[in-house]
């Protein structure tokens, strides 16, 4: 048993009290009494409501079982299927005359079009590289991956990779920010000259820019400047001029790098990626938002024999056309993200004894971490307009959004701040969300800054919601359904029917192999050709590949495009994807095992190591960022598949073991690493197998309660071990 504070009627877990106490609370600006007292009337006035809603999910899932199970023998039409949704009250009546109201919000957000990292915050070094990623080197992010086709060989410099990212570059400036005459490969010097750019020409000619208002910076004198500053659809590219390094020496007009504005924003995450799961995690969670909010976190590594510190960026000085001081973002706009409306947490007790909703938590802390950016000096702010930007996941229509901003709203009340200074984000990843989505954004519209598309726990909540309609379609066909393009489409249909446009984020999911680049660079500029202002990117050399498309696609001349094309439709959403064809037994066994692999390969680190989001190798080797939205698929897909016949417990229990042998052997270089084979013992196992042989009774399908339990089960007998 941990040592508890009673305070205001709560049971404060001791380290949580002191970490409040001790760097949460000072320098905040919010009083201490006051604090306590707040978190206590936001308990108790809103854990009651919480427990209401989730019991309303639940009966609204019961409610559509039973009508499946009525109606899995005979043929029913989607008018039938949404009348009834309508009667239970799953499908709301739609708000065709609501516009977003939000203001205050940072261009970041509403105005520049570009990539968002998303990273978890438990881990220091990733936050801070993540906050850090608004700049990167285009050079790099394409000489150290295979964005161009072939990896650079190992070892020192490799001149003919050098070659090809030169040359990539020079024809990607060329199409974005094109001379007037010639080509950036041809210019052997750049010079600023009355307010210009001007370059001079293999041959002896000169040019300008096409768009001499492109031109937005520069650094050193205006005849030999060490660094040009380019602006183009919002986003800054930096060619960086220095003849004394080892690429600039070899290159006509000394260019040694191109840096370009890359992750716009970043979603620091409290969520999915991250295994907190008691009090003492809660702490790192917290600690390390509050660092960032602060300023002052910082992560010491040593690499290659040398130690250093990370510390975020700083600002980016440069001079305007004319000669005055321009200064730049040195880091992106920093989002947090809370969990859902489902968890509880051990780190504070109610007056009965009984965990809090752990959204509630989330919501009085993190935005009381945030409180420190708003004492700090403006240029140090993370908001110019001293916002604070909380992406909210995991809810189910408009009632369950309300309550967040209710839930805000009584924050803001308890820490004296302005009614909607918090900002939220609404994840649109859950079935009963995406088909009212109007609704939910119409529950907000004074807060509202951003609506994304998961497909991941979409999909998992899609086979979950329909569990007793029938078996599905294997895994890899669900982006060939007509729900998946009517939601994706529908996600920005109903963002620019209510406003988003030049006032917030409509975004798109991640790119989930972030090893494969060149598939990325191919691929992903379908996101801003959607008309998404933003998308998911894993790191930051993705973020600045990823850049490149926004560059590429005119956002927001897409936007006015695709506002006059016909709106989806809520009946497209509603057509199941329920297999029409058997498989064969060796397709069925192909797919359980691709799904019983990466359900393993994630809850063995998630469990063993406290690892919410890692690269996992899947049945092909590839490695893959695996969440526990990629969890909650795998597990609902055989859970239905099982509930229906295609596969049974024997066969799926020997694929287990099966696949545990393969993640074991995937993983025999990680000295951290506990085999799960061939006692089949051991606390990870039994979690996957949990997820897979509960899973149809998991409340929405959700993976958190199991792992979160056999997490704490594993941590108890690692305490007892050492």
């Amino acid at each position: 048993m941990r040592e508890r504070i009673s305070v205001e009627g709560m049971q404060i877990d001791a380290d949580f009290y002191r970490f409040l106490k001790d760097e949460a609370l000072p320098g905040s600006g919010v009083d201490a009494d006051r604090f306590w007292r707040g978190l206590s009337s936001v308990l108790h006035d809103m854990s009651g409501r919480n427990r209401e809603l989730l019991a309303r999910r639940d009966k609204l899932q019961t409610d559509i079982d039973a009508w499946h199970r009525e109606h899995r023998e005979s043929p029913w039409q989607i008018p039938e299927y949404r009348a009834f949704l309508e009667q239970i009250g799953y499908l709301e009546p739609e708000c065709l005359d609501t516009q977003i109201s939000v203001v205050g919000v940072d261009a970041e957000i509403a105005t520049i079009a570009g990539p968002q990292l998303l990273v978890p915050v438990m881990n220091a070094r990733y936050a801070l590289n993540a906050a850090n990623a608004r700049w990167g080197s285009l050079y790099d992010a394409l000489y150290g991956s295979d964005a161009l086709g072939v990896l650079a060989t190992p070892g020192p410099y490799d001149p003919a990779q050098g070659d090809r990212v030169i040359a990539w570059v020079r024809e990607f400036l060329d199409d974005v920010v094109p001379l007037s005459a010639g080509s950036h490969r041809d210019v052997t010097a750049y010079m600023v000259v009355d307010g210009a750019l001007r370059v001079d020409l293999v041959g002896g000619g000169t040019s300008f820019l096409g768009d001499p208002t492109s031109f937005a910076g520069f650094q050193g004198e205006p005849a030999t400047p060490s660094s040009i500053l380019l602006r183009h659809h919002g986003l800054h590219i930096e060619i960086v001029v220095d003849r004394s390094n080892e690429v600039g020496r070899t290159d006509l007009a000394g260019v040694a790098d191109v840096v370009l504005e890359s992750a716009v924003t970043v979603i620091i995450d409290c969520e999915d990626s991250v295994a907190a799961v008691d009090a003492a995690d809660k702490i790192v969670v917290y600690r390390n938002w509050l660092g960032l909010m602060k300023g002052d976190l910082e992560e010491t590594l040593t690499k290659d024999g040398r130690t250093f510190t990370r510390r975020l960026a700083m600002d980016r000085t440069f001079k305007s056309p004319d000669g005055s001081p321009l200064t730049l973002p040195g880091r992106a706009l920093l989002l947090i993200r809370n969990v859902g409306h489902l968890m509880t947490t051990d780190a504070v007790l109610d007056t009965d004894g009984n965990e809090v909703p752990e959204g509630l938590l989330d919501a009085m802390i993190t935005v009381l971490a945030a409180m420190h950016n708003l004492q700090r000096p403006t240029k140090d702010q993370n908001s110019r307009h001293q916002s604070i930007y909380v992406v909210k996941p995991k809810m189910h229509g408009s009632a369950e959004v309300a309550f967040a901003s209710d839930v805000f709203g009584h924050v803001e009340d308890a820490l004296g701040l302005p009614r909607d200074t918090i900002k939220i984000g609404l994840m649109d990843e859950e079935r009963r969300t995406s088909l009212n989505l109007g609704q939910c954004i119409s529950a907000v519209p004074s807060r509202i800054v951003f609506i994304n598309t998961g497909f991941l726990d979409r999909t998992g909540d899609e086979i979950h919601t329909s569990m007793e309609a029938g078996v599905m379609v294997p895994k890899g066909e669900m982006r060939d359904q007509q729900w998946f393009d009517a939601y994706e489409d529908r996600n920005v249909d109903i963002g620019l029917a209510y406003g988003f446009r030049d006032h917030a984020q409509i975004g798109k999911g991640m790119w989930a192999a972030p090893d494969l680049m060149a598939k990325m660079l191919a691929e992903k500029i379908a996101h801003p050709l959607a008309g998404a202002n933003c998308a998911w990117v894993p790191s930051p050399t993705a973020a600045t590949l990823h850049a490149t498309h926004y560059h590429r696609v005119d956002v927001r001349e897409r936007q006015d495009q695709l506002a006059s094309r016909r709106r989806r439709t809520v009946d497209e959403m509603l057509k199941i994807p329920l297999a029409t064809t058997s498989l064969s037994d060796a397709d069925v066994a192909k797919e359980l095992e691709n799904n019983a692999q990466g359900i393993l390969g994630y809850a063995v680190r998630w469990i063993d190591q406290g690892i919410g989001c890692s690269k996992v190798p899947d049945i092909h080797d590839v490695a893959l960022m695996e969440d526990r939205a990629t969890c909650r698929i795998s597990s609902q897909h055989i859970a239905n598949w099982l509930r229906h016949g295609v596969v049974d417990r024997e066969q799926v229990m020997s694929t287990m073991r099966r696949m545990a042998a393969k993640v074991d052997e995937q993983n025999e270089d990680d000295p951290n690493y506990t085999p799960m084979a061939p006692d089949f013992d051991g606390v990870a196992f039994k979690a996957a197998c949990d997820l897979v042989l509960s899973g149809t009774t998991q409340p929405s399908g959700y993976t958190e309660p199991i792992l979160h339990a056999r997490r704490r089960e594993y941590k108890r007998w690692s305490d007892e071990r050492a």
